[in-house]
């Protein structure tokens, strides 16, 4: 019998408009009601997880898996497990990412932090295109940056050398950018190795974590302070940072909305996320 069940939120339990549908809450309840624990496994910040449970009046309160997998907080807010990037490993990704004039942020355990021009880029980066490609879908394009600047907890710098300079522990680096080629130049220059992990959680991004973060390893070590084995969990979720979660649990889910290689290594596959395919997912797996 399932005693877990690990979610993604972007593209899996939040809609169209990064919202929890009432639907999906209500599926929430059942699970534990039935006895299952909820756990709300993202790529978000912690801050940022909070402040979406909050708006959405969720009425549980879950263990949540932050920043990929690099921190786990208990339900009372306390801290239980981190992986940091080493500083002397971030500061020259973030030298370059500045060099290079991308959007980016940091997550730290206390802020999402931004420098103060960043929006500023994006804004000359969405000009660009849409003169350059004047059929370019840009309701789409302002959909994905507003994405980013809904997160909650942001804290604005004025370089990375703010960040490099004091005691803040950074948790992961996410790399933005409207550019497809600017963004494969990214990925090409950054590769998973050194004690890094280097990934994509979305179309216009590529970030990094340490190499023993990830959201499966997060859900293995939750796991073993549960006592709960990973054969009687369930995971869903639509991405390729969800993968080492997925391929790790006894029943995994990925989203109707999801690349195809992504659900060839789950299970099943369920609605897309803006029809409650979380909702659909619980109750297959619980039988309601």
């Amino acid at each position: 019998m399932t005693k877990l069940v690990a979610i993604d939120l972007d593209g899996t339990l939040l809609n169209e408009r990064h919202e929890i549908s009432q639907e999906n809450l209500a599926a929430l309840s059942f699970a534990h009601e039935q006895g299952v624990m909820v756990v709300i496994a993202t790529g978000r910040s912690y801050q940022d997880v909070k402040s979406i449970l909050t708006n959405a009046n969720c009425p549980l309160n879950p263990w949540i898996i932050s920043a990929n997998g690099s921190i786990i907080h208990h339900p009372n807010g306390e801290k239980v497990h981190s992986v940091p990037i080493a500083k002397q490993t971030a500061e020259p990704i973030l030298k370059w990412l500045e060099e290079e004039e991308y959007y980016y942020e940091v997550y730290s355990e206390a802020s999402l932090l931004s420098p103060q021009y960043g929006r500023e880029l994006l804004a000359a980066e969405l000009d660009v295109i849409k003169s350059l490609e004047p059929e370019v879908n840009e309701e789409e394009l302002q959909k994905a940056i507003m994405g980013q600047y809904s997160q909650a907890g942001f804290s604005f710098i004025t370089s990375y050398h703010d960040i490099v300079s004091d005691e803040t522990e950074i948790y992961n680096i996410l790399a933005f950018s409207l550019h497809n080629e600017k963004l494969q130049k990214g990925k090409d220059t950054f590769r998973s190795g050194n004690g890094l992990s280097v990934f994509s959680s979305g179309r216009y991004n590529f970030e990094f974590t340490h190499e023993d973060a990830s959201k499966g390893k997060a859900l293995e070590k939750l796991g073993n302070i549960l006592q709960i084995p990973l054969v009687k969990m369930a995971a869903i979720g639509d991405n390729y940072n969800d993968v080492s979660m997925l391929t790790m649990v006894g029943r995994s889910a990925a989203m109707g909305n999801a690349d195809d290689e992504i659900k060839k290594q789950c299970h099943e596959v369920t609605l897309e996320n803006v029809n409650d395919g979380v909702a659909h997912f619980i109750y297959r797996l619980l039988q309601k």
